[in-house]
């Protein structure tokens, strides 16, 4: 791709100041990254817009499993559990979610080795009348709607090979975003210098063109910045490749998040789980509804019961209960056991799946979603506006000037590049496709240098 340069602007009335100086550095990162990552970064904004709405959808598309008409007292979750393995005798049982409030329905699930990994199936069941009302394929608790949502935010359904995107668009996220506000920023000092009127965070209503595009993309852009820096660090702890170094952080910091053992020392016998002991004693230990009840694998195991994502729930408290005794081995108390950081990941991941605060933070996620697909379109905008109005109606928008980088104190360019060395290590895709913006704008500067030699010989 061949940009023509930006001519170079007349000198300032009043002498740069520090972050003037690193304007045209920011700015070529910006109209770069800007150019080639918003592309992954849109398609992000609207897969994680489609998936904020999951939880709203599923109601909608599943309400005649999801939900039942109360109808005197329910029945037993042991009961519960018989009447579902009644209607698939052939599969194993591998525990139970039950019912959260009178509304809803009981999952049942079983293990179903015609499914993939670490998904069961889930059967529904009327708690008063032991009906079954249906089941379905879930993956991690989630029901097939957001499973293949989840998978088209997280890998566009391309399997692991996908997920490259999602991580560059969560790698350059807060790069772009912090990029563009200093900017606007700066753009706005250098206004208020020159006694013109530098707004930040309203619009300048009284301009038009270019100028007005740029107003709505610089404002707007400041309102998200700090979604946009949530979004992003976040969004890297799933990610393919960084997402490993942040595990391997937390491992060494003791910042992961604590495992339930459910391995007993001394093991017993015993027959069918009485599932309202196991949830009675779980209760007992401060795991509230809803919770689920995972049925151990192998002999010489408790059962493991879990606190599930509600809104505006901040813990995880699990237990482990002997199914022969009805004892509890083992404890995790989320306020004891989850380290500070531990606990700031499991809330921002919540709240990035549109968990945390119920449908208030699903119409966050939507509306942030929504006004950055808008900042994105605005700055292709502005790139189209800055276009030759003379010669190929198919020309481009200038690029900014080349040679910012040598212009700076020596001191300033050893930081930049320690710091560009660092996040390249932390953010492998950032670092890699960094260098690919270096040698591509090499490419283009060696092309129009040869094409200007030519020039002068004719």
């Amino acid at each position: 791709m061949s940009v023509p340069e930006q001519t170079v602007d007349a000198a300032p009335a009043v002498a740069p100041t520090a972050p003037a100086r690193m304007r045209p550095l920011v700015l070529r990162l910006h109209f770069y990254a800007g150019v080639l990552i918003a592309p992954f970064i849109l398609v992000a904004a609207l897969t994680g817009a489609l998936y904020a709405l999951a939880p709203s959808l599923e109601r909608l598309v599943y309400g005649d499993i999801l939900f039942v008409e109360p109808a005197g007292n329910p029945l037993s979750l042991t009961e519960q559990a018989a009447a579902a393995e009644k209607a698939f005798p052939a599969l194993a049982i591998a525990g139970m979610r039950p019912a959260e409030g009178p509304t809803d329905s009981t999952r049942v699930l079983f293990t179903d080795p015609a499914l993939g990994e670490d998904t069961v199936r889930a059967v529904f069941v009327d708690p008063y009348t032991g009906r079954v009302l249906g089941d379905e394929a879930v993956w991690f608790g989630y029901l097939p709607l957001s499973t293949w949502l989840d998978g088209l935010h997280r890998h566009l359904q391309l399997g692991e090979p996908g997920r490259v995107y999602s991580e560059l668009a969560a790698s350059w996220m807060w790069v772009v975003a912090l990029g563009g506000v200093y900017l606007w920023i700066v753009k706005a000092r250098n206004e208020r210098r020159r006694n013109r009127a530098g707004r930040v965070l309203r619009v300048d209503l009284s301009v038009a063109g270019r100028s007005r595009t740029m107003n709505w993309h610089g404002v707007t852009g400041v309102w998200l910045l700090p979604m946009l820096l949530f979004l992003s660090a976040t969004g890297i702890t799933w990610s393919l490749y960084a997402g490993t170094t942040v595990d391997d952080i937390r491992a060494a910091f003791g910042w992961q998040r604590p495992q339930l053992n459910t391995e007993l020392t001394i093991q017993n016998s015993s027959g069918p789980v009485d599932f309202d002991g196991v949830v009675a004693v779980a209760n007992g230990h401060g795991v509230r509804a809803p919770l689920e009840v995972t049925l151990p694998a192998e002999p010489g195991h408790a059962v493991g019961v879990t606190e599930v994502d509600k809104a505006y729930r901040l813990t995880t408290n699990s237990v482990a209960v002997d199914p022969a005794k009805l004892t509890v081995s083992n404890v995790i108390d989320y306020h004891r056991d989850y380290s500070f950081v531990a606990k700031l990941a499991d809330w921002g991941i919540r709240m990035h799946m549109g968990f945390l605060f119920g449908w208030l933070n699903q119409l966050l996620l939507l509306a942030v979603a929504v006004a950055l697909v808008a900042v994105i379109v605005l700055g292709y905008r502005m790139w189209w506006q800055r276009r030759p109005t003379r010669g190929s109606a198919w020309a481009l928008g200038r690029a900014p000037r080349r040679g910012a980088l040598r212009t700076l104190h020596p001191v300033a360019i050893v930081a930049i590049v320690v710091t560009a060395i660092a996040m390249g290590w932390f953010l492998p895709l950032l670092g890699v496709s960094l260098v690919g913006f270096l040698v591509l704008d090499a490419v283009i500067g060696a092309v129009k240098a040869r094409r200007a030699r030519v020039a002068r010989s004719l």
